[in-house]
């Protein structure tokens, strides 16, 4: 059967071999068979360029390669911490980087993607910090730092996201309701997909008298997630971890 799959949020790092052990064998049992995979943001935990000699982003661009190879098109939008990932990658990988907010024909229906940390306007904080670092000078004298320095300063980054994390109201890091009513009449859709919150779920909603929906994936911290869209609907759906021998 048809299906298009959707992914976000696997956080893939060093430090965690079960997700990528569990994203490689999504890539070989799932991926491979269908119409189209989209990576909606934050692949990894942290990326501070594409010249880092990572076994890690060989794994995965290997990985992309291959199923796109094999006749499935990878497409990426880049989440707020794999905001560095570029063109260098991207051409590795075999995959098509797309802009922040993207309008895809899901077999009919035009839906509206996005890595999701965009509806996160409550959280006036991030977005400031989320405006400075797309400051296109800006990445291009941090690409021009020793890979040491760029280490040093994605761990102080993740440390003080982490405690920022905790000091939040968890309504402040989740999406604002109107922002994601202003985006889909904005955009003329009435079907949201993104990632970002880690709370997955199928919202219905209510606009101008019709009916719309906003799908969140969910992460891979404790299992896989994936969203599966096929002519006959949507699906969220796990991909347990497989025990460590």
């Amino acid at each position: 059967m048809p299906c298009t799959l959707f992914i976000a949020d696997l956080h893939l790092s060093n430090g965690r071999p079960d997700i990528t052990a569990a994203f490689l064998r999504f890539m070989r049992e799932d991926a491979v068979h269908a119409d189209a995979l989209y990576v909606l943001g934050d692949l990894f935990e942290f990326s501070i360029g594409d010249d880092e000699p990572s076994e890690l982003n060989r794994q995965v661009a290997s990985a992309f390669h291959t199923c796109s190879e094999q006749g499935t098109p990878v497409y990426f939008i880049h989440g707020n911490r794999d905001f560095m990932v570029g063109r260098r990658f991207a051409r590795q990988a075999g995959m098509t980087l797309l802009p922040e907010h993207r309008i895809i024909d899901l077999y009919g229906k035009p839906a509206l993607i996005m890595h999701g940390d965009t509806l996160c306007i409550d959280d006036a904080g991030y977005q400031r910090y989320r405006r400075i670092t797309r400051w296109p000078w800006l990445q291009w004298l941090f690409l021009r730092l020793p890979l040491r320095f760029r280490l040093n300063i994605a761990d102080g980054i993740r440390g003080k996201s982490a405690q920022s994390k905790q000091d939040k109201m968890m309504q402040v890091m989740d999406v604002n309701q109107a922002e994601v009513v202003r985006q889909l009449r904005l955009n003329k859709v009435d079907l949201l997909i993104h990632g970002h919150t880690h709370r997955p779920g199928i919202h219905e909603l209510s606009i101008d008298g019709r009916s719309a929906r906003r799908i969140v994936l969910g992460d891979w911290y404790t299992q896989g997630s994936v969203l599966t869209v096929t002519p006959e609907g949507v699906e969220l759906q796990s991909r347990a971890f497989k025990e460590q021998s």
